[in-house]
């Protein structure tokens, strides 16, 4: 009759190699929080021309399919002391745009104010000059996006007259600036004229803008720009 029992001699390797395995998991994990803990936070401090190509070369990367593989837990711990973001990104709230992903970006490495339709309120602009007077970021970024919804009301209201509820005609104000400029050129397209409008005009606020800002930017040592972020490929185009 076959004796079906293995014995335990015939059991040692296999119970080797599953004691090797669990061994070989515990050493990973422990290295992992190791190098979580022992990762310090990166040197951010660089010029707003070199900032403002981290950012190009980023999205180049997003845009091909050849974005940065990354833990996002190593670090962790060192976030815990502090933030040395490169560049502060003003970008629109669609939920289809993350600009830490356009830009493939770690944690850490950008300051993003989100809010519909990308324009500079006193909170966003308290918020950019937090970012520069205190965490010392050289380049902001006013993104806009293809087929922006707020921009996109905006002209409906500017063009038919139609009436919103709520906060949104607060919204609608400060973006019909730039949709009664575009729609003076007469553009073939006028969403994508005014949402191109509509970055310059935040732009050229955050330049002008006092006390904090318009010196720095005088001189030179920082920058704002501009661009638009096309939803069907992924690329940022400055504007």
């Amino acid at each position: 009759m076959c004796d079906c029992l293995a014995t335990p001699a015939a059991l040692a390797p296999s119970r080797r190699r599953l004691l090797g395995g669990a061994a070989a998991l515990a050493a990973l994990a422990s290295s992992a929080r190791v190098l979580a803990a022992d990762t310090p936070l990166p040197d951010n401090r660089i010029g707003p021309d070199a900032a403002l190509a981290r950012l190009v070369q980023g999205n180049a990367r997003y845009v091909a399919g050849r974005s940065t593989q990354r833990d996002f837990s190593v670090g962790r711990v060192a976030r815990t002391t502090g933030q040395r973001p490169f560049a502060a990104i003003l970008s629109c709230a669609d939920s289809r745009i993350a600009p830490e992903l356009a830009f493939d970006q770690g944690p850490g490495d950008l300051f993003v104010v989100r809010l519909a339709g990308n324009f500079l309120n006193d909170d966003a602009l308290a918020s950019m000059e937090y970012a520069i007077e205190v965490l010392q970021v050289p380049l902001i970024l006013v993104l806009g996006h293809s087929n922006c919804g707020a921009v996109s009301a905006t002209i409906k209201v500017v063009q038919e007259g139609t009436q919103l509820p709520g906060h949104l005609p607060g919204l609608v104000n400060a973006i019909r600036p730039a949709v009664e400029a575009a729609q003076r050129r007469q553009p073939a397209n006028l969403l994508v004229a005014a949402t191109e409008q509509n970055v310059r005009l935040n732009v050229a606020r955050l330049t002008t803008s006092e006390p904090l800002l318009a010196g720095r930017m005088a001189s030179g040592a920082i920058r704002a720009v501009g661009g638009v972020y096309e939803l069907s490929s992924g690329k940022v185009s400055l504007v």
